[in-house]
């Protein structure tokens, strides 16, 4: 199968500065002179030298302890961050789901929301009137499109996320734990969409702590640990391993 991500030697590092607010006119001046001139042990690694390849097809889920670095691999995978050191080739349409409600403006419909993000994931405006029946059906949301999203409650909010980025057809989709949110019947509604797409081929990447789905669901599984890869194979080898390490 030929790949559509590719990590090779990618590192990630985040410069940490103070979190204290100046509270003079000499400390606003100054601030950045310092900021530019922080040591390099306030530099926190996420990434560290990661290499690894997904196939066409295939539903690979990222997993590890919090902190591990997985959020940080969707968002490099996403392109919404880029690599400190090594390249990171992506080749497929891709929609991501890594924060909820992502995007939505608070003050706008969730219509309007919806052309918004369709418009950023790609889609033009005739492509998006053409899908806006299906995403709202989709989201159960018919009585609530024409209302302002800050009125959404967060059940509401991952579903018109959910909605939207499944709907703009894409060959790679990014999920990050929002499946976590929501209730039964709705996220069934999720799987049974997630497993048409691995019908039609497409690729799906997702950081998740639900290890039993990894087991039974997934292709590949990824063990962060510490921003590098522990281990990376067959899921239920993976998630063994990892489930040791943690003492379950």
């Amino acid at each position: 199968m030929d790949a559509v991500i590719q990590f090779e030697g990618v590192s990630k590092s985040f410069r940490r500065y103070s979190s204290r607010n100046p509270t003079t006119l000499k400390s606003y001046l100054v601030r950045d002179f310092w900021q530019r001139r922080a040591r390099s042990d306030e530099v926190t690694w996420a990434i560290r030298d990661v290499d690894f390849t997904v196939t066409q097809g295939s539903t690979v889920a990222i997993i590890g302890s919090n902190g591990s670095g997985k959020s940080t691999m969707l968002h490099l995978i996403s392109g919404a961050l880029q690599p400190t050191s090594g390249t990171v080739w992506v080749g497929g349409r891709l929609s991501a789901l890594m924060e909820l409600g992502a995007g939505f403006h608070p003050e706008l419909t969730g219509r309007e929301n919806v052309m918004v993000n369709g418009v950023i994931l790609g889609l033009s405006k005739i492509e998006i009137r053409r899908r806006f029946d299906q995403i709202v059906k989709f989201a159960e949301l018919e009585e609530f499109i024409d209302e302002p999203v800050r009125t959404y409650s967060t059940g509401m909010y991952m579903r018109l996320g959910f909605a939207i980025a499944v709907h703009v057809d894409p060959e790679i989709l990014l999920i990050d734990e929002v499946l976590a949110v929501g209730d039964l019947q709705f996220v069934r509604k999720c799987h049974e969409r997630m497993s048409q797409f691995k019908r039609e081929g497409k690729t799906i990447v997702m950081v998740t702590h639900d290890l039993a789905m990894v087991e039974s669901w997934c292709d590949q599984a990824i063990w962060l640990d510490e921003g590098r890869i522990r281990f990376c194979g067959e899921p239920k080898q993976t998630v063994e391993l990892y489930r040791k390490a943690a003492g379950d």
